[in-house]
């Protein structure tokens, strides 16, 4: 055990540097200037509107993580339920950091783009840096800390299980309800603003401006922030775990069960030097301004891979298949990364094809976009497929200290995947957390009236982000799937499950897979029709202060931000409930009524269902955003145009597939799959109701 505690000794070390790392970057970002006293006062409504959602969403979270400790702790153990309020507590953490940072950050990205491009970009990135890090080195030194404290392996992985699935509810609630809060409020600026009184996007005449601005702080900062804290505890955990079922039968060594942490500690110092090389030229284009944030990603990869080598060296009982295993993963989000960005940036073709088809109107256009995200799904479940596979081969046949092989080792290899992929995390959330940033940065330009060449940098910035926030989503959908496939080997390991079981001959569990795959677009229509509800409020909202405020059209007068702010606010809290109790509820009523191998079969057909689903939406939505943007270059008529017009209502009916229900299905699937885990033993002791 002592070279174990010596890993989780490394490991708390590195996550201490690494939220080192993280107040020197926030301190540097607060130190910049912010602005004149306009940009200011702009800012603070922003955060204020931000702080105020958040307060209001973590005071229903904390009513709904009670009932759940209590009834882990009298049902499983009381150690796995401290371990679940400790993963609530760091992942609502790390949310309110990122967006504390964000919020601060986008009127001194302003005023940096006011000096130049380069500026603007350093400042956005590090205030997403700070994010990154903060998800990484947080997560790291939760589960290094538990493990140190429970001492005993077995122990720990039992109530480390507890820690993802804290991360995971609040996970889901941070992304449905700071979905619905965005997209409502950017539907409803948009379709009145935009499409219906023609006046430019971040009009300070418009009333749903600050709650849009709001939004993408609180669902793709504070709430892709939770989404991918809980996918890294989660592969973690997942890795350990399996690793754990193996070594309480003699056949793994501590060291397999801790090496995705050593592997997790290469990533954060790898990390930091990779978030050193973000910097780019005056005018750069967006091929030139995405080459820099890629820079960034692939030198962090070429860091880890030798370093990860060495550690697999060093030890001697983990075998260099593994280590081919690991990096499979980590080539896998590259690449997801990659293809997501062809299928959604306007310097490609697929969106282009968008834009053109706007030509002859919305529906044309509508189609195109779908055609373009249902296309796209291709090449992420190939890349996964292969990794997935890959992986397992790998490890079926490896050798671990002598005694590791069979189903263990090729499900091992296939968790340590999603580790590698996930390894690079500190950097790729950093380019995903800069585009709220930026794109605040614009709103404030706009609602500041500063020169038209400050809106042109900071527009740049924005469309990068576009481009960057749907990377994101493709990396965190990619890596979901890989973690949950993790999750799944755990629980079926811990239930016992053996392949006999597993069969589709049995209805219980072909019923429950079809089941599972149902439930991804059941949540997918609940979470959209949220949004259109909510965007409903809004556009009546905005239509009303037109329509009865004198001289706002004119400017003359100021709207009524604030109505907007608690329209979005009440509609997401309200709207978030059904989701999130769904989520946890039906993996419980089909372990509980048609035992553990029925359950096994809705997580693959909820995983595979919801992983397809999610990339198609995610990057339809992309494509629909990014095609707007192409098209306000001066391509097919510019801005104002008819052509501009059907963009606009495409973007409109992408944003919730983008934003709120295409990334809120990985944490469903993975949500699900660690509810199981968590209460296998209870669904073994009561083996099925039904049955």
């Amino acid at each position: 055990m002592t070279a174990g505690t010596s890993a989780l000794w490394f490991a708390f070390g590195i996550s201490l540097v690494g939220l080192a790392y993280v107040l020197l970057t926030a301190r540097s970002v607060l130190a910049s200037d912010p602005g004149n006293p306009t940009m200011q006062e702009i800012s603070q409504a922003i955060r204020e509107g931000a702080q105020a959602f958040l307060a209001q969403e973590y005071r229903v979270l904390v009513v709904f993580g009670a009932i759940v400790a209590a009834a882990i702790a009298i049902f499983i153990r009381w150690q796995t339920a401290l371990s679940f309020v400790v993963g609530a507590f760091t992942s609502a953490l790390t949310g309110f950091i990122g967006m504390n940072i964000a919020t601060r950050a986008n009127t001194r990205t302003t005023a940096a783009a006011m000096r130049s491009l380069d500026a603007g970009l350093r400042i956005a990135f590090r205030s997403g840096s700070v994010m990154g890090m903060s998800v990484v080195s947080i997560g790291l030194l939760g589960l290094s800390v538990l493990f140190i404290a429970f001492g005993d392996l077995s122990t720990a992985i039992d109530a480390v299980t507890g820690f993802s699935f804290g991360a995971s509810a609040i996970a889901l609630f941070a992304r449905v309800g700071g979905g619905i809060y965005t997209k409502a409020a950017d539907v409803g600026a948009d379709l009145v603003g935009k499409v219906e009184a023609g006046i430019p996007e971040d009009d300070p005449r418009n009333p749903a401006v600050i709650a849009d601005n709001v939004g993408d702080n609180v669902g793709d900062v504070a709430g892709m922030g939770a989404d991918l804290y809980e996918s890294y505890v989660g592969s973690l955990v997942a890795a350990s775990a399996v690793a754990l079922v193996g070594s309480t039968r003699g056949e793994l060594s501590p060291s397999t069960v801790l090496l995705p942490f050593a592997i997790a500690s290469i990533g954060i110092i790898a990390a930091l030097i990779g978030s050193l090389l973000v910097r780019t030229k005056e005018n750069a284009s967006q091929q030139e301004l995405l080459r820099t944030l890629r820079t960034s990603v692939w030198a962090t990869s070429i860091l880890i891979v030798p370093a990860i080598a060495v550690v697999i060296g060093l030890d001697g009982t983990i075998g260099w298949p593994i280590f081919v295993a690991i990096l499979l993963g980590l080539v896998a989000g590259l690449l997801i990364a990659y293809f997501t960005e062809y299928f959604t940036s306007y310097t490609e073709s697929p969106t282009q094809g968008i834009a053109r088809s706007s030509q002859t109107g919305v529906a044309t256009l509508i189609i195109e976009g779908l055609a373009v995200g249902m296309r796209s799904t291709f090449a992420a479940v190939l890349i996964v497929t292969v990794a997935v596979i890959g992986a397992y081969l790998l490890g079926f046949n490896n050798v671990v200290d002598g005694r590791m092989g069979g189903v263990d080792g090729g499900l091992y290899a296939v968790s340590l995947a999603a580790v590698g992929m996930l390894s690079t995390l500190g950097v790729t959330l950093a380019t995903d957390a800069y585009g709220p940033v930026a794109d605040n940065a614009g709103g404030i330009a706009e609602m500041s009236h500063l020169p038209k060449e400050v809106r042109t940098r900071t527009d740049a910035l924005d469309s990068l982000g576009n481009t960057t926030a749907a990377t994101g989503k493709g990396f965190a959908i990619g890596s979901a799937v890989l973690t949950a496939l993790g999750l799944i080997a755990a629980y079926a390991q811990t239930a016992g499950l053996k392949a006999e079981q597993l069969t589709l001959l049995d209805p219980k569990l072909l019923g429950a897979l079809l089941f599972g795959a149902m439930l991804p677009f059941l949540f997918t229509a609940i979470t959209m029709t949220a949004v259109g509800r909510a965007a409903m409020q809004i556009v009546e909202e905005v239509r009303r202060q037109f329509r009865e405020i004198p001289g706002l059209m004119e400017g003359t007068a100021r709207a009524d931000y604030a109505r907007c702010v608690a329209i979005s606010t009440r509609s997401a809290l309200r709207e978030m409930v059904l989701p999130g109790v769904l989520a946890v509820a039906v993996p419980l009523v089909i372990g509980i009524l048609l035992g553990p191998a029925a359950l096994a079969g809705l997580l693959v057909g909820a995983t595979a269902s919801g992983f397809v689903l999610a990339v198609m939406m995610a990057n339809a939505g992309g494509a629909w955003d990014n095609a707007k943007k192409y098209i306000e270059t001066g391509e097919y008529g510019g801005k104002g145009s008819p052509n501009h017009k059907a963009a606009v209502v495409g973007d409109t009916v992408g944003d919730p597939f983008k934003d709120t229900s295409g990334p809120s299905l990985n944490i469903l699937i993975k949500l699900m799959s660690v509810v199981a885990l968590v209460f296998a033993p209870l669904f073994v002791q009561i083996g099925g109701l039904l049955r």
